[in-house]
């Protein structure tokens, strides 16, 4: 087939995603409590139920793999020699500051808004149509095409590693779940849970609970403490000290402190500002003493260990990165998270007991713990995924490392392939989270000439 016509294949699936995508932006899909054929909660259930059944519309052979992930074949072959195109459904948290519905799928134009529409549920359907379009075209394929989408990915993969167990995952493939060129390097992750009993001297914190996800930079946080009125005072002295916006105001039992930040993805801390660590630093300001003050020395607004001994980076991967995602005071004990990713030359295993020796009187449990992915940049997978790439947007082959950490780890040799340009903001886990529909019909494009690359027969596309 002549690329000209290809090309206006492509194009033709604009209306048919936009729909697709809307309709799967509408599902609150959050990870909840299991239910019976929904490991993750009625909402996943029903997302997975609706993806499975836009994939059997558009002619594609689908597949429920009890309620942790489904998938879509193109082609025929072997599962495990199959081109694996991986994405998820799954979403964190909508959080604090939203101007729009974070699940009313508004489209302003151009923009489409909520909650999954760049992470992942954009990139989904821009894979999805894209397959669509090699089959319209009829382009002769030399194997599989295997689109699998996970309910677990923002919360630990379990998803996709049932999916290992119970079928067959390919080899080989690629996640449109993070930038473009092409990422071929993802940091190693450190899970680390934090507990200790509260110090019964200094400021007495009656509340304290902020925080969701531990991969999530909290935009916002706040404790209700003992005090009256001549804490709001203090606490606007040292909101100015600091440049935070810190504010104080009188409940019924006490001061209710609260600070805002910018939420973000725990990945990428230079586009965000911990709410947690602004809070914490506070607290010690007006008398916290015990956990709360050894956190907001050792952690604070620090994002890249510092002051916990970790501090490091090589020239491949860049700098490790913690966040302090999750903070709790219950029953007289802290509880707190940190999420650490860190380089490809670091010894990840030694991480927790650095920590713990510099949080003295704090428990340091690691809870989880993953090693860096790599796949050469000489490898046949990333070559022809950067051809397709430079052939539709005439833009440099390079590839790119980050923290972030997707279903590309999943395969033996998987990276990370989109969807967001060099030039977008990083809106990922971020209120007023959007896509561009023109960016997305370029991932199209792109994804489409990449199936074409690698799976299709030699001399498929010509002119």
């Amino acid at each position: 087939m002549d690329r000209k016509t290809f090309d206006q294949i492509i194009e033709n699936q604009r209306e048919a995603m936009v729909d697709t995508l809307r309709a799967w932006v509408r599902i609150d899909s959050l990870k909840g409590e299991p239910a019976p054929q929904a490991p993750f909660g009625p909402k996943l259930r029903e997302m997975l139920d609706r993806t499975l059944a836009d994939c059997r519309k558009l002619g594609f052979e689908a597949r429920d793999v009890d309620g942790y992930a489904g998938d879509a074949s193109l082609g025929e072959g072997k599962d495990e020699d199959a081109l694996a195109i991986l994405a998820h459904v799954d979403i964190v948290p909508a959080g604090d500051g939203w101007t729009r519905d974070p699940f009313g799928a508004q489209l302003e134009g151009d923009i489409l808004y909520g909650r999954g529409t760049c992470d992942d549920k954009g990139p989904l359907a821009a894979a999805l149509y894209a397959m669509h379009a090699v089959k319209q075209a009829g382009i002769p394929l030399k194997r599989k095409v295997k689109l699998i989408f996970g309910c677990d990915e923002e919360s630990g993969m379990e998803d996709m590693q049932y999916y290992q167990q119970h079928a067959t995952m390919p080899r080989s493939g690629f996640s449109p779940d993070a930038s473009y060129p092409i990422i071929n390097l993802e940091k190693g992750m450190v899970g680390l849970h934090l507990s200790a009993p509260v110090s019964p001297e200094g400021l007495k914190v009656l509340s304290l609970r902020v925080g969701e996800r531990q991969n999530v930079i909290p935009g916002a946080a706040s404790a209700l403490v003992a005090g009256d009125g001549s804490l709001l005072t203090r606490v606007d002295a040292i909101s100015k000290q600091y440049g935070w916006p810190v504010r104080a105001a009188i409940e019924d039992n006490g001061v209710r402190l609260t600070a805002t930040g910018i939420n973000g993805h725990a990945a990428y801390p230079e586009t965000a500002r911990n709410a947690i660590g602004q809070l914490l630093i506070t607290l010690k300001e007006l008398g916290a003493k015990g956990p709360l003050a050894l956190l907001a020395d050792a952690v604070g607004t620090q994002y890249y260990g510092e002051g916990l001994g970790i501090a490091s980076r090589d020239q491949a991967s860049g700098p490790l990165t913690c966040n302090l995602g999750i903070i709790r005071i219950e029953e007289g004990q802290l509880f707190a998270t940190l999420d650490i990713r860190y380089p490809l030359m670091v010894a990840g295993e030694r991480i927790r007991d650095v920590v713990a020796a510099h949080l003295p009187g704090i428990e340091v449990a690691q809870k989880f713990f993953k090693l860096p992915h790599y796949v050469p940049q000489s490898s046949e997978l990333v070559q022809k995924l950067l051809d397709a790439y430079h052939e539709v947007t005439g833009r440099e082959k390079t590839t790119l490392s980050t923290g972030g950490g997707t279903y590309a780890r999943m395969l033996q040799e998987g990276v990370a392939f989109g969807a967001s340009f060099p030039e977008d903001p990083d809106l990922a886990h971020q209120a007023d989270e959007r896509v561009s529909i023109d960016s997305l019909m370029q991932s199209m494009k792109i994804f489409a000439y990449a199936i074409v690359k690698l799976a299709g027969e030699e001399g498929a596309l010509h002119g």
